[in-house]
């Protein structure tokens, strides 16, 4: 984070105020871009477009209205926590009507708390999408540790994991006694170990990915079981290099990152083509302006490398094992989230599934690509669940 970076960490002031000099700084390393010497290979073929990279870092440069958007994230309801020294950031939708079921919507990476905007509203205010007033939910949106302005974790020893602070935040500090929980890539297994860990509070969680691990030695498995693990492993080999780097040197590569904006800009850039439901063609599912907006809140609060501290914890062995979730577990399945789906039987062995969902569009972002479907899914499974 920059020592001259201005993150008032208050419930009453603004949330972010970047320096004039800041703001300098990053136009002029994006003006001086030291381009890397093209290949003779076409378009995405061996990682991030060329040709792409540069008119986001001219418009990045140029054209870009950060304090546009400063100001709309400044007008979201953020809020702070103090739990056991570690700083939370996180925003609080309240639901239109009285007694709605609180719930906190976890994302993954390379998201934010920004990509989830769109569903907590959605969520929490149906009415203003035709929806009915009856449906809504108080909605929770933390900020994960390391991640924009949510502080890091004093220690890689697992004492506070992420999915304890989220119990403390939603029960002990804003007094929910039962709330539900949703998830996507991270934010699916700190979901899955909460509910694992506090069954009594938890009533049920809705996510979009479950642990990827063969069964325990011993269990038989069927062979739509094998051909899923074995396509997983393919898309690993594939598309997994991000994955491995994070969870065995994230500090080399985070240096470079955490240095040069384009750098920054193009390893995240990949991910949100590659594994959205966009057919090649970001402009579909993503305006420059939203790409940017995530980029400039991993520059500007200087967390990319602080983001990849769950990748190195689950190397290290330091993440808890899943065991078995018995609350009720819906899992909605996007067409393009990774190009991979969990077949039901391999998703009952850990997970009290009720809910087994294929939506007709949508990648590993729904919640910025697909917000009503995955709306939709989430306030069915509840409903279900409460009602049931």
């Amino acid at each position: 984070m920059s020592n001259s970076q201005k993150i008032l960490r208050t419930n009453a002031d603004p949330l972010l105020a970047v320096p004039d000099a800041d703001l300098d700084d990053l136009r002029a390393r994006l003006r001086g871009t030291r381009w890397a010497k093209p290949w003779p290979v076409a378009g995405w073929e061996a990682g991030t477009d060329g040709e792409e990279l540069r008119r986001l870092v001219d418009y990045w440069a140029y054209g870009y209205d950060w304090r546009e958007h400063e100001a709309a994230v400044n007008a979201l309801p953020s809020r702070f926590a103090d739990i056991d020294g570690t700083l939370l950031h996180y925003l609080r939708f309240d639901a239109e009507r009285e007694g709605a079921l609180p719930l906190v919507l976890t994302n993954g990476w390379p998201s934010t708390f920004y990509e989830l905007i769109e569903l907590a509203r959605r969520l929490s205010t149906p009415s203003r999408y035709g929806g009915d007033p009856q449906d809504a939910f108080t909605v929770i949106v933390p900020s994960l540790p390391g991640f924009t302005f949510s502080s890091q974790l004093p220690a890689l020893d697992g004492t506070l994991p992420t999915h304890e602070l989220w119990h403390r935040l939603m029960h002990d500090e804003l007094g929910f006694a039962r709330y539900g929980a949703h998830g996507g890539d991270l934010g699916a297994g700190i979901t899955a170990l909460l509910a694992q860990a506090h069954p009594e509070s938890v009533i049920g969680i809705h996510l979009l990915d479950v642990v990827s691990t063969p069964p325990d030695v011993g269990a038989e498995m069927t062979d739509e079981e094998r051909t899923y693990l074995n396509a997983f492993g393919a898309w690993a080999y594939e598309e997994g290099a991000f994955a491995h780097q994070q969870r065995t040197r994230p500090l080399t590569l985070a240096q470079g990152l955490s240095d040069s904006p384009s750098g920054l800009l193009a390893w995240i850039l990949e991910k949100y083509r590659a594994w959205s439901d966009c057919d090649g063609d970001l402009a579909t599912r993503f305006s420059d302006d939203f790409l940017l907006t995530q980029a400039s809140l991993y520059w500007f609060t200087n967390t990319i490398s602080t983001s990849f501290v769950p990748y190195y914890e689950s190397g290290q062995g330091l993440v808890p094992k899943l065991e078995r979730v018995e609350v009720p577990t819906a899992l909605a399945l996007f067409p393009a989230n990774l190009g991979v789906v969990a077949p039901r039987g391999f998703v009952e062995r850990k997970y009290h599934l009720t809910r087994y969902t294929h939506l007709p569009r949508g990648g590993h972002f729904p919640a910025h690509e697909e917000p009503e479907l995955l709306a939709g899914d989430i306030t069915a499974f509840f409903q279900q669940t409460v009602e049931g």
